[in-house]
């Protein structure tokens, strides 16, 4: 996986800012004059450095989910050196056109960072590990995996560094920095036992001082106020250039005395990956009542969610992205008879959608011409915030057309609601296929939380299988966008609201947050496990708050694991500011997913369901 940049003249690789500015010193300071460097900060990214009226300035460039690069607010474009050559036409907010690289001195390559040597033999290790391949096939997966495997990987990288040294206690970490030498600048990392977070240990004038690592909504880490970094060994790597408000620079490593001589395990998470566009599947392809996935038989190999069209984004292709518009053109729409579902709005059928380059199934909701106005208002609110989200663990929003009929159109998910499809085969799908398809859920949900936007309806019914190892969130019409600085939403009134599936706070108070969903969560957990039954029994509505109310909750589902269970509870507390986030959440049951799956890879699963624990 060769860096996208790496054959470009005017790339440095892994340099410092002052190193750049100094580069670009030597080369005459030039209006335009310009390089490229890797970002310290955001993985996979770059920075562009510019001359302008004698000023130096930095462009941050960003890798997206789908595999093309921005500087913020700008245009995507398909690669690093695509994204210069438009900037040498057209400045497009930059400080001025980019008119001379500033290319590396002959016969000097590109600084490898600290990461570039270990992601190769990383991601080719977790690639084989999760999904058993090999030959061609582990070759084609690593290509077309590479953007969001790394990203994976990378999260974890810190465990096979030697400055980091576990989960071990304050005053442990002391006595191996007193151990020895004592230098300025000598550091180690560790996990604290109290409640899983990080620490930064470091010594200066013979003293140990501790610096808290903080871990903010998007999963980005820093020293309090500091910079914010995607990963540990980043935010590490920037404070060796700069203490940012350290007492001193990371300067020497105080290494693991317990740091095995080979590599330690390649970190465990389920595929969050990218896949080439395929073309779209025709109608024919589908099954007839447009709900039945394709079975996953004993001598077939299991479909992954890389596997599908409906992975990647159909607007990946920034040649397609070009065209991408909320409200559609009726005559590239096709829709079949077939109606995949229906209620009081009106049906849903099957269709396929002409794009520029391809044309791809979708589901088109249509809606009854003799609905009020404000069912089509509602209707409208739900496309326009689909239309903002784009990840592989949630149903995109294609676009609006407005023709015979309102109509949604939406992606493919044709295994329908999750409930029912587990209704349906219980004697079939194992306790790991359901972690494994609570996994993606909570992937969806911990997007939706860093996006800001609460669900408010997340439930069995809601999420719909593309097959029976791939589930995406549907049904976004009581969602909100948060404003940058609000934690949460305020109904002013009650609505038909699903009260069994929803906090204590949004009955009482009508405040809606992500750990309102978080408790949503939790019963969509108990509905899984429980193989599509449904919650709280024949309860009503006051029956429940009077339940929860009184420190009772859901018993555990019979084949539900203890764990599982357990991490159902912690989605159920009842007061909000101490219920976990998605971010814990999906780590959570990422960790626990990725222990069983290797247990239960050859066969059904044993009675006790496996002893793995979540951390």
């Amino acid at each position: 996986m060769p860096d996208a940049a790496a054959h470009l003249p005017f790339y440095y690789g892994s340099i410092a800012r002052s190193e750049a500015e100094e580069h670009l010193k030597l080369a005459g300071m030039s209006d335009g004059l310009f390089l490229l460097r890797q970002c310290l900060r955001s993985l996979g990214g770059y920075v562009l450095s510019v001359v302008c009226n004698l000023q130096f300035y930095h462009y941050a460039i960003e890798r997206q989910m789908n595999g093309t690069y921005a500087i913020a607010g700008g245009k995507a474009h398909c690669g690093p050196e695509e994204l210069c050559e438009f900037y040498s036409k057209d400045a497009d907010g930059l400080c001025c056109p980019l008119r001379k690289p500033c290319n590396r001195p002959s016969g000097v390559e590109p600084q490898p960072g600290v990461f570039d040597s270990m992601r190769d033999n990383m991601v080719r290790d977790y690639v084989r590990q999760t999904w058993k391949l090999e030959g061609d096939a582990l070759e084609q997966a690593i290509i077309s995996q590479a953007p969001q495997v790394e990203k994976l990987i990378a999260t974890t990288a810190h465990e096979r560094m030697p400055w980091y040294h576990g989960s071990i206690a304050r005053d442990e970490a002391e006595r191996r920095l007193y151990s020895g030498a004592m230098p300025d600048g000598k550091f180690l990392l560790r996990e604290k036992k109290e409640n899983s977070t990080y620490a930064l240990s470091l010594v200066y004038g013979k003293t140990v001082y501790h610096y808290r690592i903080d871990q903010d909504k998007s999963g980005k880490y820093s020293i309090p106020e500091g910079t914010k970094f995607d990963t540990l060994w980043q935010l590490v790597e920037y404070l060796k250039l700069k203490p940012d408000g350290l007492i001193f620079y990371l300067r020497e490593t105080c290494p693991n005395p317990n740091m095995p001589v080979s590599a330690a395990p390649v970190p465990p998470t389920h595929p969050s990956v990218s896949v080439s566009s395929g073309e779209g599947l025709h109608l024919g392809s589908l099954n007839a009542d447009g709900y039945t996935p394709e079975t996953v038989g004993a001598g077939k190999s299991q479909l992954l969610p890389m596997d599908t069209t409906v992975y990647e984004s159909p607007y990946s292709d920034p040649e397609e992205l070009k065209e991408k518009k909320l409200f559609l053109n009726r005559d590239n729409l096709m829709i079949d008879e077939v109606e995949l579902g229906a209620g009081n709005f009106g049906c849903v059928r099957k269709g396929v959608y002409k794009m520029r380059k391809k044309q791809i199934d979708v589901a088109i909701k249509v809606l009854k011409s003799n609905n009020e106005k404000t069912v089509k208002d509602e209707m409208m609110k739900e496309a326009q915030i689909m239309h903002q989200l784009d990840n592989p663990y949630i149903v995109r929003m294609i676009g609006v057309c407005e023709a015979e009929s309102l109509m949604l159109v939406m992606e493919m998910a044709s295994g329908g609601p999750l409930n029912k499809f587990l209704a349906s085969r219980k004697d079939e799908i194992t306790v790991s296929n359901i972690v494994e398809l609570m996994h993606q859920v909570s992937m969806g949900m911990k997007y939706l939380e860093e996006k800001n936007f609460v669900h408010r309806d997340l439930a069995a019914r809601n999420v719909l299988l593309v097959n029976q190892h791939y589930a995406k969130i549907s049904d976004f019409g009581l969602s909100k966008a948060l404003g940058a600085d609000d934690s949460y939403y305020k109904a002013r009134t009650a609505g038909k609201w699903p009260l069994k599936w929803y906090a204590p706070e949004c009955i009482l108070y009508h405040k809606f947050s992500s750990k309102s969903d978080v408790w949503s969560y939790g019963v969509t957990m108990w509905e899984a496990f429980s193989y599509g039954q449904k919650p709280y029994k024949k309860m009503k509505g006051p029956e429940v708050i009077s339940f929860i109310e009184q420190g009772k909750r859901m018993d555990c589902p019979p084949d539900c694991p203890a764990e599982v269970y357990g991490l159902m509870q912690q989605c159920w507390t009842y007061r909000w500011e101490e219920r976990p986030g998605f971010i814990s959440v999906e780590n959570t049951i990422r960790s626990y997913y990725y222990s069983i799956a290797t247990k239960t890879e050859n066969g059904p699963e044993t009675e006790d369901k496996s002893k793995a624990t979540l951390p």
